[in-house]
């Protein structure tokens, strides 16, 4: 039983690292196509519901939709109509994602593992290695399945499994909180209903009992996204609360009808294993249907239950990391400036998160929390610049000494990021209120795709100044060089739209083309957290990254 038992959680854990690995692929290969669509996806509830059955369809997983979406949320740049429609369509994607991952034929794993590895181990470009990555993560998905199925094929005839299953058959209510805790646990519902359809195929797990399951799962998804999310800014808790009342209630609603008038599935499939994966399927397409026209009022109701609170820590000051006992021991010196820049940095990106929403509809109160974090943004660089001038007067070695001039180049490009945003940036968007002009369809769109890429990539900075590895600071360095070629790009079609004549573009093109230098200041001050660390490794040369080593699956 031990053996039995060993060889279940193995399979189930090769289960959950699988899916993983499949998101972790599409988010370093296509992240910032995914963030593109979901963003874009304003024009109408269906098409934003579209997009996000096909992010959640490639990221293998609705809770990685919820919290980008959370995220453009929470900068402003997307309605709380279009962001639940974006996350219920995501719940059908995730429905989706199963129906594809349990096809039984025997013959596709194989084939995946030679495709992917090949693609991983034979190539040097980072899109073709992810891909490679993906395709992996499929194959031992339906291998963790396979040997799901084969270490619980013996259980089918145990006396103790079958009082246990009968108990679950029995009891749905019970069996449903053990459905979403498991899908808590384990912080993914993929995962979760694919090892309850493996129980299904094996006949251990009776259909009653399986369908239990799978609304629990339901719950304990929508649950995750909103765990995740406790922190954030009010419009993404709005949003994803809004998806775990609908699909979460509906859950709950679901098995409480369920449980008084016991239905028959055979309309759903010949085989109970058919019936479990197509009701899980029509359930998250009957919330979408059911939960359209409640899209509004839900949104608006959460607007007034969740107004913003009064800022009554507005005059608290935060306490400076900076601690004046610590410089007698530089190794804690220096990590008290490595956190103060942690917070600098955040701040920051606090700054530039809402100003492409300014832009576009300007916000007196927002402008000015923008001009105020600036003036922290300030003192900080001034009390760090102080902070290790005042180390460096005692006996450094050269490591510390290095790593001071490396922080404090940190601090001065962060303050010049803050400047870029505080003043250029919302000197665009003011003039843009006053003078009544706005930036062409095709041009802001452009100018919130890169703004969006230069989010990422700062977020991506402060986890390296955060973990200093050395392969994400590579990915920084190597994104710094993407957005030179992006900006090129956004130049060049600025012009082209100036050469026909787009009204729009000729009366913002100024204002264009300082939006694109500024958002690039920003991304190559957030860069140079990078260079430090490569130096180190001897991963970067005096003008270029060296040759890529193998990434480590």
């Amino acid at each position: 039983m031990i053996v039995l038992l060993l060889q279940l959680a193995g399979a189930a854990a090769l289960l959950i690292w699988s899916v993983r690995l499949i998101r972790t692929g599409v988010e370093r290969a296509y992240s910032l196509q995914l963030r593109r669509w979901l963003r874009r996806s304003h024009d109408s509830l269906p098409t934003a519901a579209l997009t996000g059955a096909i992010a959640a369809l490639m990221l293998q997983s609705s809770t990685a939709v919820a919290m980008l979406t959370a995220n453009f949320a929470a900068a402003g740049t997307l309605g709380a109509t279009v962001g639940l429609a974006i996350l219920l369509g995501a719940d059908v994607g995730s429905a989706l994602v199963a129906q594809v991952l349990t096809l039984r034929l025997t013959w596709l794993a194989p084939l995946l593992l030679l495709v992917g590895v090949s693609l991983f181990l034979r190539t040097q470009r980072r899109g073709f290695r992810q891909t490679g990555r993906i395709i992996i993560g499929v194959a031992l998905v339906f291998v963790s399945l396979k040997m799901i199925g084969d270490a619980t094929a013996p259980l089918r005839d145990a006396e103790g499994v079958a009082r246990v299953m009968t108990y679950l058959a029995g009891d749905p209510i019970s069996t449903f909180l053990i459905g979403a805790a498991i899908a808590w646990v384990i912080h993914s519902s993929v995962a979760a209903i694919l090892l309850f359809l493996a129980l299904v195929v094996q006949q251990v797990l009776p259909i009653n009992a399986a369908i239990a399951l799978v609304l629990g799962a339901n719950l304990g998804g929508s649950l995750i996204a909103f765990w995740l999310t406790l922190g954030a800014a009010l419009p993404a808790r709005r949003i994803v609360i809004a998806n775990l009342i609908l699909r979460g209630g509906g859950a709950v609603l679901a098995m409480i009808l369920i449980a008084a008038f016991s239905p028959a599935y055979s309309l759903l499939g010949s085989t109970e294993y058919r019936q479990v994966i197509n009701f899980h399927l029509v359930f998250n397409i009957a919330i979408l249907i059911a939960g359209f026209p409640l899209i509004g009022p839900i949104t608006q109701g959460l607007a007034a239950l969740m107004a913003e609170p009064p800022d009554t820590a507005k005059a608290m000051r935060r306490p400076s990391a900076l601690n004046p006992s610590a410089q007698s021991r530089p190794d804690l010196a220096i990590a008290c400036v490595a956190r103060e820049l942690m917070h600098m940095g955040e701040t920051i990106q606090a700054m530039l998160m809402p100003i492409m929403g300014l832009m576009t509809k300007w916000n007196p109160e927002i402008a000015e929390a923008i001009r105020r974090r600036e003036d922290d943004v300030n003192r900080m660089n001034f009390e760090i610049k102080l902070y290790l001038a005042r180390l460096q007067r005692g006996d450094l070695d050269d490591t510390a000494f290095q790593r001071c001039m490396d922080l404090s180049n940190i601090s001065v490009d962060f303050e010049a990021a803050g400047d870029a945003i505080s003043k250029n940036m919302l000197g665009i968007a003011r003039r843009i209120q006053n003078e009544g002009l706005a930036f062409s369809p095709n041009g802001l769109d452009e100018l919130s795709d890169f703004h969006d890429q230069v989010l990422s990539n700062v977020q991506l900075a402060l986890n390296v100044l955060m973990t200093n590895d050395p392969e994400a600071a590579r990915m920084l360095v190597e994104q710094k060089e993407r957005v030179r070629e992006v900006e090129q790009a956004l130049q060049a079609s600025h012009l082209d739209r100036l050469r026909r004549g787009s009204s729009q573009s000729i009366e913002t093109s100024n204002m264009h083309q300082e939006m694109v230098r500024a958002l690039k200041q920003v991304n190559t001050a957030f860069s140079v957290v990078a260079y430090p660390i490569l130096k180190e490794t001897g991963d970067l040369l005096s003008s270029r990254l060296t040759d890529p080593e193998d990434e480590d699956p």
